[in-house]
């Protein structure tokens, strides 16, 4: 697309003026074996005009975008072609091919030639009927098909225009979707790989600590790193699935569950509880909060250096409410960071909101929630 607004539209172009020249076929025709020509058609003369139909029909399906230089050949050529056509008709109707130039030269060549193409055209035919019809301008058929001929210019220019925006709005819908889902997989590999890593980091460091004095705890604490290696290979799995299948099978209650058992330890004690029926809310919404869990108790675990954090789940027929609280050393201001941001983007998208409160040596306390809908 160049800035004069030029596109391509393949999708539209090739039907409409097929359609057209099916119609001009279909009056041409009538009108020649129904006699209604002011002299006898003769056989060469529709043959003729079948046969430029035929060839116009087939010049749609071979032209495509290509440089300004073959835009104007192919134009010219049509024009050309539509003028054999008006002279072998004898209906008249063929004149309306004409509105196919400022059509077509839209986007092959941009707006302001579209419209300059309109003119000269309206222009042309106003001087043919100056030259061949004295008085044209009194006579109540030729006025009624030069007013016929510039609405067909206008609504063409006009189609011409909304199907370039059209492509248009198609391109940036797509844009943002692809942005929309780079923005999803970025959140997924920080909410999820970011958290299995931060516990296998914990749990390596204790492995460290304890490899002298406590070799049965240091062991301990490699099997649970290694464990979270796992569990971290699973939501990759997980994520691959939700991209291809949907979120329809996540359980929210249970996956909350297996992420307390992994974390809870003697230093590191997290107590959960869930009360509710998840079934009235989508797989989108409950991985929103599950996602939320893991960023509270990441936070808390890497961050805050907390002992105790307390995950509450509350679900009753129009909101979930889940809220994580931990007793760290807190902070004083807004909240910042690429997690909350992406926690806070993901709960929106959803319908949902997040809000984070702490103050320094009070801990903090996250809540996050999203209406009922159906599941998904």
């Amino acid at each position: 697309m160049d800035p004069d607004g030029t596109t391509a539209a393949p999708r539209l172009l090739p039907w409409v003026a097929s359609l057209l020249y099916l119609a001009v076929l279909a009056a041409g025709g009538y009108f020649a074996a129904a006699g209604l020509c002011p002299e006898p058609a003769q056989p060469v003369r529709v043959a003729g005009f079948v046969a430029v139909l035929g060839f116009l029909i087939a010049l749609e399906r071979v032209d495509r975008p290509g440089s300004r230089r073959r835009a104007v050949a192919f134009l010219a050529l049509r024009l050309v072609l539509f003028g054999v056509v008006a002279a072998l008709e004898c209906s008249g109707f063929s004149r309306i091919l004409f509105v196919l130039i400022p059509f077509l030269a839209y986007f092959s060549l941009g707006r302001r030639v579209s419209h300059a193409l309109a003119v000269l055209l309206a222009g042309g035919l106003v001087t043919v009927l100056s030259i061949t019809t004295p008085a044209w301008y009194t006579d109540p058929e030729q006025l009624s098909d030069l007013l016929m001929f510039g609405t067909g210019l206008v609504l063409a220019v006009s189609m011409a225009a909304v199907a370039t925006h059209a492509e248009r709005l198609v391109g940036q819908v797509a844009r943002l979707a692809t942005a929309n889902e780079r923005a999803r997989l970025a959140r997924d590999m920080h909410d999820s790989l970011g958290h299995h890593l931060t516990v296998i980091a914990v749990q390596l460091e204790k492995a460290a600590a304890f490899r002298d004095r406590d070799p049965a705890a240091a062991g301990q604490a490699l099997a649970d790193a290694r464990a979270s290696t796992r569990h971290a290979l699973e939501e990759v799995r997980r994520s691959v699935g939700a991209l291809r299948d949907g979120d329809g099978g996540f359980a929210l209650g249970a996956a909350l569950r297996q992420l307390v058992a992994r974390l809870d330890d003697e230093g590191f004690t997290v107590d959960l509880d869930v009360t509710g029926d998840e079934s009235r809310f989508d797989g989108a919404a409950l991985i929103a909060l599950y996602r939320a869990a893991q960023e509270g108790l990441t936070n808390a675990s890497r961050h805050a250096g907390a002992s105790r954090v307390t995950i509450r789940l509350r679900m009753d027929d129009r909101t979930a409410n889940l809220v994580v609280a931990d007793d760290g050393r807190g902070f004083s201001g807004a909240p910042t960071g690429f997690g909350l941001r992406g926690m806070d983007e993901r709960l929106r998208s959803v319908g949902g909101s997040l809000s984070v409160s702490s103050a320094p040596a009070e801990g903090t306390r996250l809540v996050a929630s999203v209406p009922a809908g159906s599941r998904a």
